[in-house]
């Protein structure tokens, strides 16, 4: 079972997630293109629904063009 602090991690993730992927006018869709990860995934990561693997993390720091630290700052 999940902790309600890593509950609250995976939201603050997804809402970071969010906010860079609309910065660099990526969709959904050019996202999931880009990184190799299904759109609707992505929609939930940035929803906190989903735990993401390290994998997945670097993937999407790749699409973004970013470091994967600045996904874990916020």
């Amino acid at each position: 079972m999940i902790s309600e602090n890593d509950k609250i991690a995976q939201i603050r993730f997804g809402e970071n997630l969010k906010k860079l992927r609309i910065e660099r006018g990526l969709s959904y869709r050019k996202m999931a293109y880009t990184c190799s990860v299904d759109n609707s995934k992505i929609s939930k990561i940035e929803k906190g629904r989903v735990n993401i693997t390290l994998n997945t993390m670097l993937q999407l720091a790749e699409a973004l063009q970013i470091h994967p630290s600045e996904l874990l700052n916020y």
